[in-house]
């Protein structure tokens, strides 16, 4: 019976999780390793802690209890979790436990001094370190005393920030268990913590070691400050010696007391360079066994380094999978498309096969390898020069890396076999001929009718097939050569605008007014058309008021029995008919789509019906034009003024032409991405549908947790690997909480850029300037476009913009975000209804609290906060 409530730590590793907890299961694998000195000690497990609950009847109805309240309310949670602790630090403990427990401390010292510490179930995980959530507690002595701290272990469960934690990484606060490990008490020379990667950086090569005297409590706690020491290439690189007045001890009899240090000692390092040097490479050792990177609390007794815990470092940022041990460099995919965001493992999957260039996947984000292109000369001026136009933050990460030397090889001039991940060359020039743009969009209309056309009778394995020949014709129609060419020519007419008319005229990105209502733009056109779907529904009060209640995405349905309600039933449908295959994050295929979930639209159609009138759409589309026109005949006429300037009004003019017959034409590759997107996604979900009736997934969505060849596989052979889904939900989760570099090395660390400029006031925050003016209003920090409440006037401060966000556009003055470059979609969008707009504003969210009063400088690219 009691080896069922106690194990010894040398019995344990980490498949008896379930059993003795993260924290237990780390220890007793360490206690294993050559060369790797663990206190001794044993485990409590869960067991004992779930024989102990169970005699708690009332504990079922608080647990209840705790996993309603809202996730806000703070004092709900406080006042519940601090109920659970007196209830379960109450409960009567069955004598076999305490036998147990009593059992063990006499094989080790009944009267000896032990470290009592909490280890859950759902601590010291790949995904959820739960560093410092739940209690421990050092230098008890005594049977009866460890017995008393064993159940404030158990209590610690529910400490409010344990409760807060799981709430945050989705954790059951039911499937948690407490285990609780009791060792033998070390008393310390020194003690700290050892990261085997920099936590700040994420650098896998370079280790950091804090180091104070006595035990580490008093650094964990902040009562003094520590020893910091880098290593890297087993080498000292840097050293912080800190003055250290204090030091924490235990006292004989139990407890610990804060002590006076020596003068002489105060300011002496706690440990050698010989000392650091072993240390981090006993953490090396570690770091191999459990192959990831780790934060690891020792101690010094001796000269010799004991390690009390192990636990991987959940904040890194995961480094793509390399076939080699060169060197690469990393950028990030989610900032150029504006999807920031974690994708689903059959979302990047798709992405990376219909993906004009390869790429990599970590943290649930893509990755474009731009190594070899930084490796020679000409390729690389041409990569930084057009990651610099979109992206200054990317071009200045990327010569942060370049200027190290040492890392990015040298190679002689050649372009690398293969497209590349960013333009780099002019293209062919073309002709600003509006009979281009058509002949390509007729193009993109075909290719999808073909493929809605051929998909109907595909299925099963014949469907897998099929899709990656589709995939073939994706890319080729991506890789169209005249659609570059058009590209190209509407951004270059742009770029070639703001250089010359700031030079000739001294105004700054000119090209905005210019380009304000250009024609045929489909992510414009879709904002001002749910200005059109709001007429329709404005004048039939009862249709308002159904839709300030719609909470179903059958809500068109419902629309149909009101007095005007066809018609409003109508507009939707046509409106989902043309733009239903979008959505927030629309790069990932597993996202719903507004034709699979219209109430995410309600929001943005009830702000049009609030905050315009009837006829809006086309009153905004003419005054841009308006607006366009005039800018052209003041720009001429006073080029013409100028030395030389018919010559140069006659050049502008052709640019101011041929920009304004390809800006629009930016967005239609995109538009066509995502229709051919939502062809393949209604043939898979069916293919989903037929594994759940064949028992082979609990749900459709399942899916979403396999890569496409995971899913063809699952389909052909009717088996999925158990517990893959639940395991890669797991990973999803803890992949949301990350925030992606816009530059990752493959030595992990992540570079997220600087701008380095002079010209931005004290306070302000510096951006990117998109598009031209300056608009002072309300800030809306607004984290989910289904969450906008805005009203006019009012500036939209997001982290990224996609094509979606477009329908709340038309509603604001301004836009500031966090990610974004000069030719993201966002920025474009912005330009053709000629909002102020700063992108690339980092921190934007976290910086300006919703409702203060801001001022964005669209022109010169920063944000002021005035309120």
């Amino acid at each position: 019976m009691n080896a069922r409530y106690v194990w010894d730590l040398q019995e344990t590793d980490e498949t008896r999780i379930a059993l003795v907890g993260g924290k237990g299961a780390h220890l007793g694998a360490l206690s294993r390793l050559d060369g790797v000195r663990v206190p001794a000690g044993f485990c409590v497990t869960t067991d004992a802690f779930r024989r102990v609950v169970e005699r708690v009847p009332a504990l079922d109805g608080l647990l209840d209890r705790l996993s309603r309240p809202d996730a806000d309310d703070r004092e709900g949670l406080r006042a519940l979790g601090a109920e659970i602790r007196r209830t379960v630090e109450a409960a009567p403990v069955p004598d076999d436990v305490v036998e147990a427990i009593t059992g063990a401390l006499a094989r080790f010292g009944a009267h000896d001094a032990y470290a009592v510490r909490s280890s859950a179930t759902a601590e010291d995980l790949p995904t959820a370190s739960f560093a410092g959530q739940q209690d421990s507690y050092l230098n008890v002595v005594g049977p009866a005393k460890v017995l008393r701290h064993v159940r404030r272990c158990w209590a610690s469960l529910f400490t409010e920030r344990a409760v807060a934690y799981r709430r945050h990484h989705g954790i059951d606060h039911r499937a948690v268990r407490m285990a609780v490990v009791v060792q033998r008490m070390a008393l310390p020379d020194a003690a700290g913590v050892l990261f085997t990667a920099d936590p700040v950086t994420g650098d896998r090569r370079t280790a950091t070691v804090d180091a104070g005297l006595g035990l580490g409590e008093a650094l964990v706690s902040g009562l003094v400050d520590p020893d910091v020491f880098t290593v890297r290439d087993d080498r000292v690189v840097a050293e912080t010696i800190a003055a250290k007045p204090r030091a924490l001890r235990p006292l004989p009899g139990g407890g610990t007391r804060e002590v006076e240090v020596d003068a002489g000692r105060r300011e002496r390092p706690v440990l050698t360079h010989e000392q650091v040097l072993r240390l981090v490479r006993l953490g090396r050792r570690i770091e191999a066994h459990f192959g990831r990177p780790q934060d690891i609390e020792w101690c010094l007794v001796d000269d010799d380094f004991l390690i009390v815990q192990s636990r991987p470092i959940t904040t890194l940022f995961p480094v793509p999978g390399a076939e080699d041990a060169d060197n690469h460099v990393y950028v990030s995919v989610g900032h150029q498309q504006m999807m920031t965001d974690a994708m689903k493992p059959l979302g990047h999957s798709m992405w990376r096969l219909t993906a004009m260039v390869p790429m990599h996947e970590a943290g649930g984000r893509l990755f474009v390898d731009v190594t070899r292109r930084l490796a020679s000369p000409a390729s690389r001026a041409a990569l930084l020069e057009a990651v610099g136009k979109g992206d200054p933050l990317i071009r200045d990460a990327l010569e942060t890396v370049l200027d190290r030397g040492d890392f990015v090889p040298s190679l002689p001039d050649e372009v690398p076999a293969g497209p590349a991940p960013v333009p780099g060359a002019a293209p062919a020039p073309i002709d600003a001929d509006p009979a281009i743009v058509t002949e390509l969009v007729e193009r993109s209309r075909a290719s999808v009718a073909a493929l809605e056309r051929d998909i109907r009778t595909r299925s099963g394995p014949e469907l897998f097939d099929f899709l990656l020949e589709a995939f073939e014709e994706h890319k080729r129609v991506l890789a169209d050569p005249l659609s570059f060419r058009a590209l190209m020519a509407g951004m270059e007419a742009a770029w070639w605008l703001n250089d010359k008319l700031l030079a000739w005229l001294g105004e700054k990105n000119a090209a905005d007014a210019l380009t304000l209502s250009a024609p045929g733009n489909i992510t414009s056109e879709m904002g001002l058309d749910l200005l059109d779907v709001a007429d329709a529904i404005r004048p039939h009060p009862e249709v308002v008021a159904f839709l300030e209640r719609v909470e179903d995405d059958d809500f068109p349905d419902g629309l149909a029995k009101l007095p005007g309600g066809a018609g409003a039933r109508d507009a939707v449908e046509a409106y989902l008919d043309r733009y239903g295959m979008r959505c927030v994050g629309e790069i990932d295929i597993t996202r719903p789509r507004w034709r699979e979930r219209p109430a995410a639209l309600v929001p943005a159609i009830l702000d049009n019906v609030r905050n315009f009138g009837p006829g809006a759409a086309e009153r905004r589309f003419r005054k841009g034009l308006e607006e366009a026109r005039e800018k052209e005949r003041d720009v001429l006429t006073r080029l013409r003024a100028l030395p030389d300037g018919e010559r140069k009004a006659e050049e502008t003019k052709r640019m101011i032409d041929r920009v304004r017959t390809f800006a629009g034409y930016r967005e239609y590759p995109k538009y066509g991405i995502v229709s051919r997107y939502a062809v393949y996604k209604r043939a898979l979900m069916e293919e989903a549908g037929r594994l759940v009736r064949a028992g082979v997934l609990a749900e459709a969505e399942d899916v979403f947790f396999l890569t496409f060849q995971e899913f063809h596989e699952a389909v052909r052979t009717g088996r999925v690997e158990e517990g893959l889904v639940r395991r890669r939900e797991e990973e999803f989760r803890a992949y949301c909480a990350l925030t992606p570099p816009r530059v990752l090395t493959s030595d992990g660390e992540a570079l997220t850029g600087s701008y380095r400029r002079d010209d931005v006031p004290a306070g302000a925050l510096a951006g990117l300037p998109v598009s031209a003016g300056t608009v002072e209003g309300r800030a809306r920090v607004v984290l989910d476009m289904e969450d906008a409440d805005l009203e006019a006037g009012d500036i939209l401060v997001t982290s990224f913009t996609d094509p979606s966000w477009s329908p709340v556009f038309v509603g604001i003055a301004g836009l500031v975000t966090e990610v974004g470059g000069l030719m993201t979609h966002g920025a474009v969008i912005a330009r053709e209804y000629g909002l102020p707009a700063v992108v690339g504003v980092a921190g934007a969210t976290r910086l300006i609290e919703d409702g203060q009063r801001i001022r964005v400088h669209g022109t010169d690219g920063y944000v002021e906060i005035l309120s």
